[in-house]
């Protein structure tokens, strides 16, 4: 790893952990969003089984949005952006590199707080199971084309509904699959082919998106 990609690396984890309001705000939303469904739709285990995965996953794409802007703004407002497009170092390093600390800073707590999550739905064994691998394929999915669409809209003002617009077409897919894995498992039918799909998504997506997201950044510095 050269010397730039390091400090590229150490500077956003260092810039997402110093400011500690920012890096929990998309956990405490998370928590209000989950903690609030069951209020309003009452304590019965089996609505919250039926619901609970669907809320999950779309407080997870909630949370995605929230922490998106943080990918490539800042770089562009202060002029660092240019100069890592201008420094000969390939983009798509740059553009993987910030999108693997986007996942670490937005989706590792949720991984990590799943079990309490699925404890507080009601979720059985088997439906936690579904949902957790169904978070640890679809949450990187949802890093790497939300770079996409951020890179695409990164010098627009006021733009700041335009990047869920261009993400709709790849959440909408991923929500189903993901919750329909959850509902297989509660039939105790196998949930490998959504699994599956979700899995092809996220190689497609490791495959085409930093280098998608590099030639975005570079249009969008002209």
């Amino acid at each position: 790893m050269s010397q730039l990609i390091k400090g590229v690396l150490q500077r956003d984890l260092a810039i997402a952990f110093n400011q500690k309001g920012e890096l929990a705000q998309p956990l405490l939303f998370l928590l209000i969003v989950v903690t609030l469904f069951p209020i309003a739709v009452g304590p019965a285990p089996e609505t919250l089984q039926r619901i609970g995965p669907g809320v999950i996953w779309v407080a997870a794409i909630l949370t995605a949005l929230l922490g998106m802007e943080r990918l490539f703004k800042q770089d562009y407002l202060d002029g660092s952006l240019e100069q890592l497009l201008l420094s000969g170092v390939p983009v798509f390093q740059i553009v993987a590199l910030k999108s693997v600390v986007h996942w670490l800073v937005c989706f590792l707590p949720l991984l990590i707080l799943s079990p309490l999550l699925a404890l507080f739905l009601h979720l059985s064994m088997p439906m936690y199971l579904a949902l957790f691998l169904s978070l640890l394929l679809g949450t990187p999915l949802l890093s790497l084309v939300g770079a996409i669409a951020m890179g695409l809209t990164v010098g627009v003002q006021k733009g700041a509904l335009l990047p869920l617009l261009l993400m709709v077409p790849v959440f909408i897919p991923l929500l189903i699959f993901a919750t329909s894995a959850v509902e297989s498992a509660a039939l105790h039918l196998s949930y490998a082919p959504q699994l599956a799909i979700i899995g092809a998504m996220l190689l497609c997506a490791l495959a085409l998106a930093p280098f998608a997201t590099a030639y975005a950044l570079k249009v969008s510095q002209h």
